[in-house]
């Protein structure tokens, strides 16, 4: 998927972690919360051990969570065809979106951008199939019921999520894919910083949309998945993830 062009871009991002990941002062690998270093993929450890390094773990349990309590309560009840793969299919996005966001954070040498953006290129592909059949589900079953689109928050808050993630994904797609759509190498990575800040806007509209459907009239009259079970599964979602936010990728330097 990446071009010969996208590589400068990728292995050479202007932080200080990619510049000197080995000796960089502590603030250039401070996460969010947390010591200097906690957020960080260590150069010999394998990319899979991102997706639960320091908070991670949490975020892991978190969107476990909310997947058993999902399809749990979806499968205690009669399935209906243009209903029931909804919440599956959203659930199931989350979850991915969330391992994409893991995948990528502690990444700091070029080679382990390089092969963390492609993992984190990968996940949301599937994460945007999922979400997209999940609202083509839902929207048949509205034309074929004749039903309302827009009658709870859950259904005004879904669209607006769905707009804001599409443009997203599509930012991300041509800054690594198509860097001459943004004038050359060096004017997209001047815009990097800019989609990971995104990125964390996405993760919480996605999760304040999951939180407003414990409170559509299919959930009160079928399915009553509790709130703050919901709630509970999505605060371990931020509190895994925002805490492992390193601050200088966000072009922050915090002093000493």
């Amino acid at each position: 998927m990446a071009s010969i062009e996208t590589q400068p871009l990728l292995a050479t991002e202007p932080d200080a972690e990619a510049a000197a990941p080995t000796t960089s002062p502590p603030t250039e690998s401070e996460p969010l919360l947390g010591r200097p270093g906690d957020a960080l993929q260590k150069d010999d450890a394998p990319m899979i051990n991102n997706l639960y390094l320091g908070t991670g773990a949490v975020a892991q349990a978190g969107g476990v969570l909310l997947l058993v309590v999902i399809w749990g309560c979806v499968f205690l009840h009669p399935t209906l065809p243009l209903v029931t793969p909804h919440p599956l299919l959203q659930s199931l996005g989350v979850f991915t979106l969330t391992q994409a966001i893991l995948i990528l954070q502690p990444t700091n040498t070029p080679t382990a951008k390089l092969l963390g953006a492609r993992a984190h290129a990968a996940l949301h592909l599937l994460s945007f199939m999922l979400f997209a059949s999940g609202v083509a589900v839902i929207e048949t079953n509205k034309h074929v019921n004749r039903g309302e689109h827009f009658h709870s928050l859950h259904g005004y808050l879904g669209a607006a999520t769905g707009i804001v993630l599409l443009a997203q994904y599509l930012f991300g797609f041509f800054m690594w894919a198509v860097p001459a759509a943004f004038g050359g190498v060096d004017r997209a990575k001047a815009t990097w910083r800019y989609h990971r800040y995104a990125g964390y806007v996405v993760l919480l509209l996605v999760l304040a949309t999951v939180l407003s459907a414990t409170d559509t009239d299919y959930n009160k009259g079928v399915l009553k998945i509790k709130t703050w079970s919901v709630a509970l599964a999505v605060a371990m979602i931020v509190l895994g993830v925002f805490p492992r936010i390193q601050l200088s990728k966000l072009g922050i330097q915090r002093s000493r």
